[in-house]
């Protein structure tokens, strides 16, 4: 109960401070003795902090402010993606203090290497974050794979950048800062529900990079399978009869939506524009020059976006009628190329969404976009504090 009624007052100021004690306890419906005991230990273990400033509570006197504290605990996020390493840092105001991206091409490296190097660059933000004032209190990889349900530090497999069978342990330098992994589109998804201030308790989350990948939230919470595997709609098959895939099968949604099939479908190189290109945004940004030369009016770039969002509409179909959600998010790379994709994924989900009712409004592009996975990383930390503040130490 105790337990409870600390993420509840915890929870109150967060929605609504700065607050008194007395007005935490008018919100909450506790004693003001139960919420004073609540606030010490709240302060005790570093998560709110009561300013000398005073407001003026419902009733009574003014009392001093209480926020939650923009120093202390932290999460961090760490992201491995096919071309570039990422960390964050977020207070527990969910509000992100660092922000770090580094370009590297991951794919076919050895693993070791690839999260020795993603281990450096956390172990530097830490450090800055600790300069900050704040106290990293727990750790989240994002990587783009299968992540099991079980314990363990797994990632069952990442394709895309040629792992199998990889436990985070076997390779972290420091086995203090072992990172828990999870998929990068779950955490994406639920970036997206947290922090974009959307009402929709069920929705699919389908976000690209390299690959594709979705996430389900239902009813607000993240819905894995019965092993960690579901989401994988980028080898749902769209084209039973369509080109091989690297996954074993024929068809699949890569195949006609991934980065590199549209850069194919495009003439553009696999890899984005070169050194000084055209985009201004540097080597490897594909996204941003697919971007560039669909604004332009480039044919071939929007016959393949053309091309991807139609694929991409058939397979959500399936979604749809499969999950009944309240909306659909493209995510990722989608997000920044949605002016594109959503005229022909509205186009099919029209056509072929015919047992429910679905309105077009129901399918958005992402207010993160590809920062959503690193964000979802580090605020997992957060909103495990704040559901739980006993898993901060005591004062």
């Amino acid at each position: 109960m105790r337990r409870r009624n600390l993420a509840v007052v915890l929870g109150a100021v967060a929605a609504h401070g700065p607050l008194s004690r007395a007005d935490v306890a008018g919100r909450v419906g506790l004693t003001r003795a139960a919420v004073s005991s609540l606030v010490d230990e709240l302060i005790g273990r570093g998560a709110v902090t009561e300013a000398a400033a005073t407001v003026r509570g419902r009733v009574g006197r003014p009392g001093r402010a209480l926020t939650v504290c923009d120093e202390g605990p932290a999460g961090l996020g760490l992201e491995i993606g096919v071309t570039h390493l990422g960390a964050c840092v977020t207070d527990l105001r969910g509000e992100p203090r660092i922000w770090r991206r580094v370009e590297r091409p991951n794919a076919g490296r050895p693993a070791g290497r690839v999260l020795a190097e993603a281990a450096a660059l956390g172990a530097e933000v830490e450090a800055e974050a600790e300069a900050l004032g704040l106290s990293v209190a727990g750790r989240l990889l994002a990587v783009p794979g299968v992540v099991p349900n079980r314990p363990g530090g797994l990632v069952e497999r990442a394709p895309n950048l040629g792992w199998s069978g990889v436990r985070l342990a076997d390779h972290w330098p420091d086995p203090d800062t072992v990172p828990e992994p999870e998929n990068e589109a779950n955490l994406g998804a639920l970036a997206e529900y947290w922090n974009a201030g959307r009402s929709e308790e069920t929705f699919v989350h389908v976000s690209a990079e390299t690959g594709i990948g979705a996430a389900l939230v239902i009813d607000g919470r993240l819905f894995r399978g019965a092993r960690g595997f579901a989401g994988e709609l980028g080898h749902l098959p769209v084209r039973p009869d369509g080109p091989d895939c690297a996954c074993g099968a024929r068809g699949c949604l890569e195949q006609y939506a991934g980065e590199a099939a549209v850069l194919r479908e495009a003439g553009l190189p696999p890899h984005g524009s070169p050194a000084g290109g055209p985009t201004g945004t540097g080597p490897g940004d594909a996204v941003a020059l697919l971007a560039v030369r669909a604004a332009a009016g480039h044919a071939p770039t929007l016959r393949a976006l053309d091309r991807a969002g139609r694929a991409l509409g058939l397979a959500l179909t399936s979604a749809v009628d499969l999950i009944d959600p309240d909306g659909l998010v493209l995510g990722g790379a989608y997000a920044e190329l949605a002016d594109w994709l959503l005229p022909s994924v509205r186009a099919e989900l029209a056509a072929r969404v015919t047992v429910r009712p679905w309105a077009p409004e129901a399918l958005r592009p992402s207010v993160l976009g590809r920062r959503g996975p690193l964000l979802g990383a580090a605020l997992t930390t957060v909103r495990r504090i704040m559901a739980d503040p006993t898993l901060l130490p005591a004062g």
